[in-house]
């Protein structure tokens, strides 16, 4: 599915990596320039510098959160059902859905930290449960047209009783994520070290960091598609979707020449 939408996944997430990349490219360049200064002015440089990145980041990365997790899902979907996939179609269907995609992510986050908290289980275990038991809530927001809260009990349902199963697809693609993005990394580092024979330290990390983002947006559509895949096998397992989709392809009127 990757190879076949290539332009538009990595696209779409290149695109959308491009704000954060911006805002910590200001944050170091605010950093190097604290630094250059000396006294009490350089270090209130330094620190304004840094808390204007960090509240800006943390607003713009909040705002196209629903883009960010959901735009490659909402493509992949279209896909695997056959749809026609564009960037206008991904991005107002993204946005069509847009508070109940911010309302989700926001939700998950606040329940695994409160539920830490409260039954003191570490907040890596439980957000690895809460994970693999809401999988399935993002893509069937879009192929079932249904609200957050249902997209939620609908995606326990779909898990329940297959959550291991589900689990071990998921870490074997975290695997397999992180060894190509290890790769990838270490090549990058090689770069680094050439380019500062021949520039300055400073423009060499600063290409390094961009083509680290660069890496990491083209590695992102991999664990989206993963969990849209996923999606349609438990349909596929549970409710024989396979041949209620071919009941429809011979119930469809056949497509002109």
């Amino acid at each position: 599915m990757y190879r076949r939408h290539f332009l538009l996944f990595a696209g779409i997430s290149v695109l959308l990596a491009v704000p954060s990349a911006a805002v910590y490219g200001l944050v170091v360049a605010l950093f190097a320039a604290g630094l250059q200064q000396s006294g009490g002015a350089g270090l209130f440089a330094l620190q304004a510098g840094l808390l204007i990145g960090l509240v800006a980041g943390g607003i713009l990365g909040i705002a196209i959160l629903p883009f960010t997790h959901s735009a490659v899902t909402y493509a992949a979907t279209e896909s695997a059902m056959g749809r026609p996939v564009t960037a206008g179609r991904v991005f107002s269907g993204v946005l069509r859905r847009y508070f109940p995609l911010l309302g989700y992510w926001l939700l998950f986050n606040t329940v695994t930290a409160y539920l830490a908290l409260i039954l003191c289980i570490a907040p890596f275990v439980l957000w690895t449960w809460v994970f693999v038991m809401w999988i399935a809530a993002t893509p069937a927001m879009f192929v079932e047209n249904i609200g957050l809260g249902s997209a939620i009990s609908r995606s326990r349902r779909l898990v329940e009783g297959g959550w291991w199963r589900t689990f071990l697809v998921l870490f074997l693609t975290f695997i397999a994520y992180e060894a190509v993005a290890i790769a990838l990394g270490g090549f990058v580092q090689l770069v680094q070290v050439l380019l500062a024979l021949f520039v300055s330290p400073f423009l060499a990390s600063a290409i390094t960091l961009a083509a680290g983002q660069l890496v990491s947006a083209l590695l992102a559509p991999i664990m989206q598609i993963v969990i849209v895949l996923i999606y349609f096998d438990l349909r596929v397992r549970r409710e024989a979707l396979d041949l209620f989709q071919m009941a429809y392809r011979l119930a469809a009127p056949p497509a002109p020449a």
